[in-house]
């Protein structure tokens, strides 16, 4: 017999490659799934940090032994009841930070330059004379949050550019070149960029208030590539209403998938459904991570990947 893999997530791409050799059933507590017997014997679930499992839902299924998250993140999978059940969780890490990293730089060139709003007035025949002149980003002070393979990614472009990189993480890295600030006020006010590319979670929840804001400036432009609750939404609204900044643009937002209407009426914003991690080529890859994962837990050989939270020894 296959083994079984539930899904909590769409993922057309991994259930295309992993039909072959698996057994292939979605799961939802609420509908339950048409086999009991197979939630009864599954051992392994894919979702993703976005959609999570709960406590309940591990509960559900009494032979769980492996969470595999689609992407990098895994802030709603229920850490704490994995850890009392001995299940084990992986994620598709640093698979999608060349294509992160290509999209925080798109947005941020979008919103210094004012690209959506260029791009309106050409279409609607209006030309430059009508328009206000905007900086460039050539040369700036660029303040990246969070030092993993996605900010190290948006560093290095931002080297191309001749700009001054600093960041703040959990703590400094002896092998990066780059100015460490440890907290993320005075890095703000360093800088005439700041970037965020940490994940959500209790340590990072709205890391990003009115405090920061302020320390970045009326000319300053944040952009948010990480999770949407590490910003704190009505205090960047408030901010942005205001000229305490003079722009965002930001991929994630706090309650996805809606956007905020407010952030959406505003012309000194940019917005993207949180695509910053999508391509076909970080799909291929991610894909291949999750089976390399499943195939080392059905072999009973350490995970390739798992989060560093529950990293195996």
């Amino acid at each position: 017999m296959k083994p079984i893999i539930l899904f909590k997530h769409e993922a057309p791409r991994h259930r295309i490659d992993f039909a072959p050799d698996f057994t292939l059933l979605d799961f939802d507590l609420a509908a339950g799934i048409p086999d009991d017997a197979a939630r009864q014997a599954a051992r392994i679930l894919v979702t993703s940090g976005f959609i999570g499992v709960t406590r309940e839902e591990m509960a559900a299924l009494p032979a769980l032994e492996l969470i595999c998250t689609i992407g990098t993140g895994y802030e709603k999978v229920d850490q704490a009841a994995a850890r009392e059940r001995g299940i084990r969780i992986t994620h598709a890490a640093g698979m999608n930070a060349p294509s992160v990293a290509d999209h925080a730089f798109a947005l941020l060139l979008a919103i210094v330059r004012n690209i959506p709003v260029y791009d309106a007035s050409a279409r609607a025949g209006k030309w430059r004379e009508d328009l206000p002149q905007r900086p460039m980003v050539n040369g700036k002070k660029i303040g990246i949050i969070g030092m993993g393979a996605i900010g190290q990614g948006i560093a290095r472009r931002a080297e191309a550019f001749d700009m001054e990189v600093s960041y703040m993480a959990r703590s400094a890295k002896a092998d990066i070149p780059w100015r460490y600030v440890d907290n993320v006020r005075d890095l703000a006010q360093h800088v005439d960029f700041l970037i965020s590319a940490v994940p959500g979670g209790p340590a990072t929840h709205h890391l990003i208030d009115r405090t920061v804001l302020d320390a970045l400036g009326k000319d300053g432009f944040l952009v948010n590539v990480g999770r949407g609750s590490v910003v704190h939404t009505d205090d960047l609204i408030t901010a942005l209403r205001d000229n305490v900044i003079a722009g965002a643009a930001l991929d994630v937002f706090e309650d996805e998938p809606v956007v905020p209407e407010a952030l959406c009426a505003m012309t000194n914003v940019v917005l993207t459904p949180h695509v910053g991690g999508a391509a076909p080529e970080v799909q291929i890859l991610g894909v291949k991570l999750m089976r390399r994962n499943i195939e080392a837990f059905l072999a009973g050989k350490p995970l390739v990947s798992p989060i560093p939270e529950l990293a195996e020894a």
